[in-house]
Parts: structure tokens; C-alpha cells; sequence
């Protein structure tokens, strides 16, 4: 008789254990859902309209701008992607504005399980990077994709401090940025000297060819606000104009920032810097030519990265 009431207690009381179990984790992830303040609101996104939180406290970004927007209006995610794997979150956001960000996958490889085991009350990325992910991360938590990123950073910027219930902080990031183009412009001997220097960007790409930006690219855009010359084979609609480094020529103008992805051999920067189709450019000659970080000026899209590209811009070209 006693061993079937000590076989009855235990039983009672692992049904009761997986009852508080399974209540605590309920509650858990009730309360994260529940975290965000204010209501809700509808807004506009590239996939329609989506309801999301007045005041989201559990963020998960997937792309780079996201993850600049959320920062630079004080917002620190929950989780974020990486651009490969191994690669930090970001080069140039502040580490301990970083510290605590769980990895939930690569750019355009999100871990679903990693993001749902965070309990984000709130997604963002955008068509370009997660459309085939749209769905399953719409499960999760109300989801948030501007079209694409790059060209259009500043629209996607005011649509994350939209959802990320920062509208009157972004007011002061804007009019902040808008004031530092004013003062590199000056910098560089006001809108017409500026104007007629003319300013090209190269990108050497491990596995693909030589890349000239045009002014659909976020590189583009900053090149643009500064009012700057552009060469007349990049000065117009696009993203980048391909070459071989036979045509390196193309790229020349008064001055010539590049950047380097992978490995410097492999993406052919080794050799073209090193040749003399290179060192005939006239930018070359007048030691007018420099490297800068590719994780910045490629992935640094938004205010904060922005705002140290003119910085380095502003030490270069005055």
C-alpha cells in the first residue's frame, strides 16, 4: 500500500512540476510580448500595413541599417545578424553599445529559432534582404521591412523611428547630420569648390569585378549631400558600373576613395594598385587616393556610419 501512495505522490507531483513549467515559461514569454509600452499603431511597410507596438522593448534587427538606426536612437536590440560568419555585429558602432546583442543568424540567413527564442516583440529588415522569411518571422513578432536598404537610408531611418517610437529623438539625429554636411561643404572650400572637385569611389570585391558607385548606393548618396563633382560615368542613375581591371581608367577623378572586400590578392586590389594603369590615374598621381574601411562605407548604412564617413571625407578632401 505504501508504495503505490509513494508511486501516486511522485506522479502528482511531476504533473504539478510540468504544470509550473510550462506556466513559466508561458508567463515568460507572455511578459516579453507584453513588454512594450503605449499601445499600437499601424504603419506603412514594404509588405503592407503592419500593426506593431507603440513602444517596443525586445528589437531584433537583420540588416546593418537597422541595427545603426536602433543605436543611434538609443535603442539597443535584442538580437542581431551578422555579415558573415564569425564577423562582428558591426567595426564601427561602439562595443559596448554591442555588448549583450544575441547573433540570430547572417544577412539573408536569419536563425528563426534564435530569433523566436529571444521573444522580440518587434522585427526589422527589409524586402530585399528577407522576403522568402517574411512569413515565418511574421509569427514571431510583429515584422518591419522598408524596400531595401542603401540609396533610400534616410526614408528606411524614419520608418524605424517610427516602429521603434523614437520620432522626436530622429528630429535631432536629422537636423544634426544635415548641420555636419553643412560643415564639411565648408570644409572643403564651400558648395562651388566642392562642386568641382570631382569625387569616384572603387570597390575591389574578392570574386566579382571592379566596382565604380553610382549615385544609387549609400556611398553615392553621402557623395551627393556634399555636393561634391562626380565623374560623368558614375553622375547618374545606378547602383555601380562594372570593370575589369584592364578599364581601372574608368574610375579615375580629382580624388579616389576605395575600399577592399575579402582578400586583397584575390579581389584583385594587390594588382591593380601595384600597376601602372594605376599609378597613371591623375588621382594617383596627385596622392590624392585613399583606402578606407569597406565594413563602413559598405555597411554603415545610416546616421551614425554616415556621420564618420564625412569625418574622414572632411580629413581627406580639405
Amino acid at each position: 500500500m505504501a508504495p503505490s501512495l509513494n508511486r501516486r505522490a511522485a506522479a502528482v507531483a511531476v504533473v504539478a512540476a510540468l504544470a509550473v513549467s510550462a506556466t513559466a515559461c508561458g508567463s515568460e514569454k507572455d511578459d516579453a510580448k507584453s513588454a512594450a509600452e503605449g499601445g499600437k499603431h499601424t504603419v506603412t511597410t514594404a509588405m503592407g500595413k503592419v500593426e506593431v507596438f507603440d513602444t517596443p522593448k525586445r528589437v531584433v534587427v537583420l540588416d546593418t541599417d537597422a541595427l545603426d538606426s536602433a543605436l543611434t536612437l538609443g535603442v539597443k536590440p535584442v538580437g542581431a545578424v551578422t555579415a558573415e560568419a564569425g564577423a562582428p555585429m558591426s567595426t564601427y558602432l561602439p562595443e559596448d553599445k554591442l555588448k549583450g546583442i544575441k547573433p540570430v543568424g547572417l544577412i539573408m540567413e536569419p536563425n528563426l529559432e534564435a530569433i523566436d527564442g529571444l521573444n522580440p516583440d518587434l522585427i526589422i529588415s527589409s524586402k530585399a534582404r528577407d522576403e522568402k522569411s517574411y512569413k515565418e518571422l511574421s509569427k514571431i513578432a510583429p515584422t518591419v521591412f522598408t524596400e531595401t536598404t542603401g540609396p533610400d537610408w534616410r526614408k528606411n531611418f524614419e520608418l524605424h523611428a517610427d516602429v521603434l517610437g523614437k520620432k522626436e529623438e530622429a528630429k535631432k539625429v536629422v537636423a544634426d547630420y544635415d548641420k555636419h554636411v553643412t560643415e564639411v561643404t565648408e570644409a572643403l572650400g564651400g558648395v562651388d569648390k566642392a562642386a568641382k572637385t570631382e569625387v569616384g569611389f572603387v570597390r575591389f570585391i574578392e570574386g566579382a569585378d571592379i566596382r565604380l558607385y553610382m549615385n544609387d548606393t549609400f556611398v553615392g548618396s553621402i557623395l551627393k549631400d556634399l555636393k561634391v563633382g562626380r565623374p560623368a560615368n558614375v553622375d547618374k542613375t545606378g547602383f555601380s558600373l562594372d570593370i575589369s581591371p584592364e578599364l581601372i581608367s574608368e574610375g579615375d577623378s580629382d580624388v579616389i576613395f576605395y575600399s577592399t572586400y575579402g582578400d586583397p590578392a584575390k579581389a584583385k586590389e594587390t594588382g591593380v594598385t601595384g600597376g601602372k594603369l594605376w599609378k597613371n590615374l591623375d588621382a594617383v598621381k596627385n596622392n590624392k587616393t585613399f583606402k578606407v574601411d569597406d565594413s563602413l562605407w559598405m555597411l554603415g548604412i545610416g546616421y551614425t556610419g554616415a556621420g564618420q564617413i564625412l569625418d574622414e571625407m572632411k580629413k581627406n578632401l580639405s
